[in-house]
């Protein structure tokens, strides 16, 4: 449960029996846990690794416990901070993707340049991912900002993930929080894991896009309609940019079939995001279309949110919440 912390499951066992009985030492942890005295040993060096436990004033030798309010609090603010930051470069990233992909999309289709290939509709493009999913044969990381599954993307799709996953390749996947209000995605992805895939969640997703080891990506011809087709890019330095934003998305991310971690402020992913699209001046509707939400369960996030504020507007809650350091300031 702790190992975001940076805790592992022996660490945090020794830590929680010290919580129960602060007076034992090493021989006595060891009787009760049953449990060799070098192994106790390691964990308790670990513990003080993490500033969970401190050397006594008054025996020289001994370790004394760190109160968890103290310790475990610090642990989480440095992984909150971490996380904030993880999110900034991807806000970075947004913009400079965002064009270097409207440029490719762009193109004409009669002329393709060098490295690029047009595809359009989704019997063109399901055919092409068809192939490459055959011909990969190291990791496929995949952005799906569009929440929840049609039943016939899921169909589609589960052939080509058991017969990557069996052989051998790694599979990554994140998709938005919002999944969690779709059963079928649900179980899909929950199907996806338990073969050996990796999904995680998180409120919002730039652009959809698909990338195959690091020699093609797929991405959207039109983000807002997936169904007019998609552009192949093989050139290195996009393929690497877009395996770049990959992984700071997939960094902010959290595990699926996890609750969503809150910050210092009680704030989910998703109500930052929410804030942070309301101080820019988005409308209820294009919001909720980021976040792959109804509107009305925008609107039920925002007055909660204004109330919380003390905002009269929609608006002036996002800038509330950036002068109060709830979400980083809009140039």
């Amino acid at each position: 449960m702790l190992s975001l912390l940076g805790l592992g499951a022996t660490e945090e066992t020794v830590y929680r029996t010290i919580l129960e009985n602060p007076s034992h030492g090493v021989s006595e942890l060891s009787e009760k846990l049953d449990w060799p005295i070098h192994r106790v040993r390691d964990a308790l060096d670990e513990l003080a690794r993490l500033s969970l436990l401190r050397p006594s004033w008054e025996e020289p030798g001994v370790l004394r416990l760190v109160r968890p309010e103290v310790g475990l609090s610090a642990l989480l603010a440095r992984e909150e901070a971490a996380l904030l930051n993880r999110q900034q470069e991807v806000e970075r990233s947004r913009t400079v993707v965002a064009q270097m992909i409207e440029t490719y999309a762009d193109l004409n289709p009669a002329r393709p340049s060098e490295g690029t290939e047009t595809l359009l509709g989704i019997d063109a493009v399901r055919t092409r991912i068809e192939e490459l999913a055959l011909r990969c044969q190291h990791e496929l990381r995949g952005l799906e900002p569009q929440g929840s599954q049609t039943p016939a993307n899921i169909e589609a799709s589960k052939p080509l993930d058991r017969a990557l996953l069996e052989n051998g390749v790694r599979v990554r996947v994140v998709y938005l929080d919002s999944i969690r209000n779709d059963p079928p995605t649900m179980d899909y992805a929950a199907w996806l894991t338990g073969l050996g895939g990796q999904v995680r969640t998180t409120p919002t997703i730039p652009t959809r896009m698909i990338i195959f080891d690091r020699e093609a990506a797929l991405v959207p011809i039109d983000p807002d309609d997936s169904s007019v087709g998609a552009v192949l890019l093989r050139g290195a330095g996009v393929v690497t940019a877009l395996a770049a934003l990959f992984e700071q998305v997939w960094e902010g991310a959290g595990a699926f079939g996890t609750e969503p971690r809150r910050d210092e402020q009680g704030l989910s992913g998703q109500e930052r995001e929410v804030l942070r699209l309301l101080s820019m001046g988005h409308t209820d509707e294009t919001v909720a279309r980021k976040l792959d939400v109804s509107v009305r369960t925008l609107r039920r996030i925002t007055a909660e949110l204004m109330e919380r504020l003390d905002a009269r507007s929609r608006f002036q809650a996002g800038c509330l919440a950036a002068t109060r350091g709830w979400i980083p300031a809009q140039p």
